[in-house]
């Protein structure tokens, strides 16, 4: 797996996919006024301190560069620091209890097994179109209270963002980047008025989700405005399937291309837990979570000015030797794994307990159905075409000797 770049055509600036990494683990960029963070101590102090390490990235974007930020900003949990962020996360705590989380496995259960009813008895299937997307999709939009059957227009609109993810330039922007930045402020709006329905619906008839919650929640007495409300949400829907979606394509991947790890699980389910966790390490979904500094801070050995956009390669630091022995081997055994592919401190992923039991649940459900599941070596899988994310666009599978 150490040549998956070469021989799967990843993005050729993965380099960690390829068992490379720098010499330095920070690094300024010139080109786009960004400092790339890279290594796996540096990156879990950018994660941890979110006093030196803010994540209202946005306000350092210059406005001509991006003119509809604003737009998107207003309860984006991903864009919030203390105290806010506290407390509009407090609102939806309650959604992704242990308890609240373990009583869904029965529905993820049923969901997975009418999901693939639809392929039983084929030759073939593929993975992400019926089952690694609609799963945690329907999910995260029954938790939410919106129809799970528009999914089609959620990817519509999602497969554009995920395209159009590219780390851009803070000191210039090409034609390419204005095109890819307006399609993607499109498909936002998207979502954005869809779920601006959904919303104003609630005020009118409330009902028992997610959604309704937050319409009717309080901050400092205060109710939510409209853009506070749909932002919110549209981060839980996005957030809520995405790394899913990639877990479950990257963990069966990483099987088949492992046969003698493929054989122990399927033997003994007891491994699935932890062949999840190295799979999320090995090909982390989001590569990428950025931040600004508050103040200068010394990180990697470098002084790092105040207002400085980090890049924090995740997916980068989960192979990182100084951390992990032997970090091109997918290797579900190890006994040290602290990859941060959910993240660190204040903005751990709220949905990382529901994400590992959807991977879980769906992986076992999958294996027992079909026995002689592998990937059809005349279909190479597709990867989602961003350095930002490392996940199967399409992952063919066979499903009978």
């Amino acid at each position: 797996m150490t040549t998956l770049a070469e021989n799967w055509g990843v993005h050729e600036s993965q380099f960690w996919l390829r068992g490379e990494f720098p010499a330095d683990p920070v690094q300024f960029e010139p080109e786009t006024g960004m400092w790339n963070v890279y290594g796996h101590a540096e990156a879990l102090k950018t994660l941890s301190d979110h006093k030196v390490f803010s994540s209202d990235t946005a306000r350092l974007i210059p406005q001509e560069l991006a003119p509809d930020k604003d737009l998107f900003v207003d309860g984006n949990l991903l864009q919030m620091d203390p105290p806010d962020h506290k407390k509009l996360r407090t609102l939806v705590s309650h959604a992704f209890t242990p308890k609240v989380v373990a009583d869904l496995e029965p529905r993820i259960a049923t969901l997975t097994n009418e999901l693939l009813d639809v392929v039983d008895g084929e030759d073939s299937m593929e993975l992400v179109t019926n089952l690694a997307y609609p799963l945690p999709v329907i999910v995260i939009a029954e938790l939410l209270g919106i129809p799970a059957s528009d999914r089609e227009l959620f990817k519509e609109w999602v497969d554009t963002l995920l395209r159009n993810s590219q780390q851009r330039s803070l000191v210039k922007q090409t034609e390419e980047d204005k095109k890819a930045s307006d399609e993607t402020v499109e498909q936002l709006r998207n979502l954005v008025n869809y779920l601006g329905e959904h919303v104003d619906d609630r005020r009118r008839n409330p009902r028992e989700d997610l959604l309704t919650k937050l319409v009717e929640a309080e901050v400092d007495g205060e109710k939510l405005s409209q853009n506070e409300v749909v932002n919110f949400a549209n981060v839980l829907l996005l957030a809520g399937h995405i790394t899913t979606t990639m877990l479950l394509g990257n963990t069966v991947l990483c099987l088949d291309s492992h046969p003698d790890e493929y054989r122990r699980v399927r033997a003994d389910r007891a491994l699935l837990p932890a062949t999840i966790e190295e799979s999320l390490r090995f090909l982390s979904p989001f590569a990428l979570v950025a931040r600004a500094t508050t103040t200068e801070v010394e990180l990697g050995g470098r002084t790092i000015p105040a207002d400085s956009m980090l890049a924090i390669w995740v997916a980068a630091a989960n192979r990182d030797p100084r951390t992990f022995t032997d970090p091109g081997t997918f290797d579900p055994a190890r006994a040290h794994n602290p990859h941060l592919a959910f993240g660190r401190g204040i903005h751990f992923c709220i949905g990382a307990p529901l994400a590992r039991l959807e991977g879980k649940t769906a992986l076992n459900i999958l294996l027992d159905r079909f026995p002689e599941l592998r990937t059809d070596p005349a279909v190479p899988p597709s990867f989602i075409p961003s350095p930002n994310m490392t996940g199967v666009n399409e992952l063919q599978l066979l499903l009978k000797p």
